[in-house]
């Protein structure tokens, strides 16, 4: 029988890989996390480079007390992991990243309108750009839930980005879309400014990646 405990620090090791390999983060900046069941989640270490992270490197905390199992410290952004998968049910894994174009739109607190399809689809009709708080505070978990709302990314002003997913997959892949838009979205601006998609309209495609496209892409694996 698979240890349920096991397998997530699997998935969130390789993921920190991933990220790594794509450029989405670099030494011990960013982090990531895996809801395993209704009490636990796994999540990347603090000070740990990425390309040296293994398994057992990978901390398994109850996000309601925020107790950890073993003598390794989360990443000291584990209360915002917490509390994404208390407010949110349907969300099973987060990555926030520090990201080159990201970060870029954060640190100008721009709103990103859904400039792309498949922006609109996997991220929603906008990325809404958190107010500024100092890192590790109650106040950056606050308005970062707060700009995620109904959205599956969002900026953290002067910081970086977080992306959420119903899988470590979908979350992976809604970071790599949110950097794409972001560089779409600045270059853009050199040439007379992004067009956005209706809203209307964007909301409609995310509804339907939601709740047709991702269930039949799943079932052609």
């Amino acid at each position: 029988m698979t240890d349920p405990f096991s397998e997530s620090k699997t998935i969130v090791c390789r993921a920190g890989r991933q990220l790594l390999e794509r450029g989405l983060v670099e030494g011990t900046w960013g982090n990531c996390s895996l809801r395993i069941d209704d009490r636990f989640m796994a999540i990347t270490p603090s000070g740990r480079r990425y390309e040296d992270m293994i398994d057992e490197d990978i901390v398994i905390m109850d996000y309601h007390s925020l107790e950890i199992q073993g003598d390794i410290s989360p990443s000291s952004e584990k209360k915002l992991h917490a509390e994404i998968y208390r407010s949110r049910k349907n969300i099973n894994a987060v990555i926030h990243t520090h990201q080159p174009n990201a970060s870029t739109v954060a640190a100008a607190r721009r709103e990103l309108p859904a400039i792309l399809d498949d922006q609109a689809q996997i991220l929603g009709p906008s990325v809404r750009c958190a107010d500024y708080a100092l890192p590790n505070t109650k106040k950056i978990v606050r308005t970062t839930v707060k700009a995620l709302r109904g959205r599956y990314a969002a900026f953290m002003a002067n910081h970086g980005a977080v992306t959420l997913g119903r899988t470590m997959e979908e979350a992976v892949t809604a970071a790599l879309v949110l950097e794409k838009a972001c560089r779409s979205f600045i270059e853009a601006e050199f040439i007379g400014g992004a067009k956005p998609i209706h809203r209307i309209e964007a909301w409609m495609m995310h509804k339907v990646y939601l709740f047709l496209y991702s269930r039949k892409k799943d079932k052609n694996k």
